[in-house]
């Protein structure tokens, strides 16, 4: 079992390799997981690699290599200093999200399905309840929560995948930097949000996808992220 650390750092060195091929820097782990010291990182990875979740690699700098994830994640993405989006996840191993094993009743909540959304190109949403999912309690908080089935690759970066089934807190303000659902027209679609003057973006986690640009009386927010369920197959 690894602590809450010891688990951000392990995905944070995972994505980072995968993202670019070279493990992060201390520095950049240090400011990842919000840590006064390099120490604390000096520390974590210690343990880590006493766990057998990573190895050292011998001259080389940089030189971290992992060598296995633990089962279950608590965080969609890496955390990218302080203030980032670090939404919590539970996954359904080798299971459809749908068929994911809950915990026990007492500890999960029954939320509505409502649909697909597209993480790249807008389209409808928001319809009627198409089936429920059992969510975990510790992902949730006071308010109402639904979830979407996400479809599209435009917020890869940001840990969310096509398939991935997204909770959304139901609301209609966020704060500029947050992941919401936000309707444009009749259409639905899930991007970062970022409020420029008198203008709303919503802003892909995808180089490949631009920013789009709209009065502030164009966006409806729906609601904000706030976990992810995920299938492997």
């Amino acid at each position: 079992m690894l602590t809450r650390k010891q688990h951000e750092l392990l995905m944070f060195i995972h994505e980072r390799i995968k993202e670019s091929g070279v493990s992060p820097s201390f520095d950049e782990m240090k400011e990842a997981l919000d840590l006064a010291s390099k120490s604390g990182i000096h520390r974590l990875i210690t343990a880590l690699e006493e766990r057998g979740f990573i190895r050292r690699l011998a001259h080389r700098a940089r030189a971290l290599e992992v060598v296995k994830l633990p089962q279950q994640a608590t965080t969609a993405s890496p955390p990218k200093g302080r203030g980032a989006f670090k939404p919590q996840v539970f996954e359904g191993g080798g299971q459809s999200a749908s068929a994911a094993p809950a915990p026990a009743a007492n500890d999960s909540r029954d939320l509505p399905v409502l649909g697909r959304i597209a993480a790249g190109t807008p389209i409808d949403a928001i319809q009627h309840e198409r089936e429920r999912l059992p969510v975990p309690e510790s992902m949730l908080g006071a308010g109402e929560h639904y979830v979407l089935e996400v479809q599209g690759d435009s917020m890869i970066e940001a840990g969310i995948l096509d398939g991935d089934y997204v909770i959304i807190k139901k609301g209609d303000t966020a704060t500029s930097g947050e992941i919401v659902v936000a309707l444009v027209g009749e259409e639905a679609t899930l991007k970062r949000l970022r409020k420029k003057g008198g203008s709303i973006a919503l802003e892909a986690a995808n180089p490949k996808y631009e920013t789009r640009i709209f009065g502030p009386d164009q966006v409806e927010v729906q609601g904000k992220l706030v976990g992810l369920i995920r299938r492997y197959h």
